[in-house]
């Protein structure tokens, strides 16, 4: 069983910069914080910024999807949807086939938001001073981490603790 990345010989294994935990934090906050300027002019929070692309590339949508696509629990996501109905950018409706599912749908001024959306990739990018590929290569190493992680937690969740 591998017991982790080789720490060299004298380091302490529970060196803050040397956990992964802590440099995925320490990014995630960051990013967002480089993402607050570049949506505000949008009227958007970074989270309320993540519904909206997923609305802009399958709505509608219910909220059940929309959480399983964002990985939130709908009770996490159903403030961030009210605030952006509040907005004037989504409206909720149930479901006329099925009154138990609530549907998420983009309102006019939603779709036209997009336009100006458009802008906040290619800013970023800039802002971070990282070429696509780059950005792409990391996108791609973050998400095989998440995989990892779903997997991990996978099998704590069935009792097992190695693969």
């Amino acid at each position: 069983m591998d017991a982790g990345p080789d720490i060299p010989p004298g380091q302490d294994p529970l060196a803050l910069e040397s956990q992964l935990c802590f440099a995925m934090v320490v990014a995630a906050r960051t990013v967002v914080a480089a993402y607050r300027p570049v949506l505000e002019p949008l009227g958007l929070t970074h989270p309320q910024y993540l519904v909206m692309l997923a609305l802009w590339q399958h709505a509608p949508l219910s909220v059940k999807r929309l959480a399983e696509l964002l990985k939130l629990e709908p009770p996490t996501l159903s403030p961030l949807v009210k605030r952006l109905e509040a907005a004037g950018l989504v409206t909720r409706q149930r479901d006329p086939d099925d009154e138990r599912v609530l549907q998420v749908r983009l309102t006019e001024a939603g779709v036209a938001l997009r336009r100006q959306a458009e802008q906040v990739p290619p800013t970023i990018a800039a802002r971070f001073g990282m070429d696509d590929a780059d950005l792409v290569r990391l996108r791609d190493e973050l998400t095989a981490v998440i995989t990892a992680s779903e997997r991990a937690l996978e099998l704590t969740a069935v009792g097992r603790t190695s693969p």
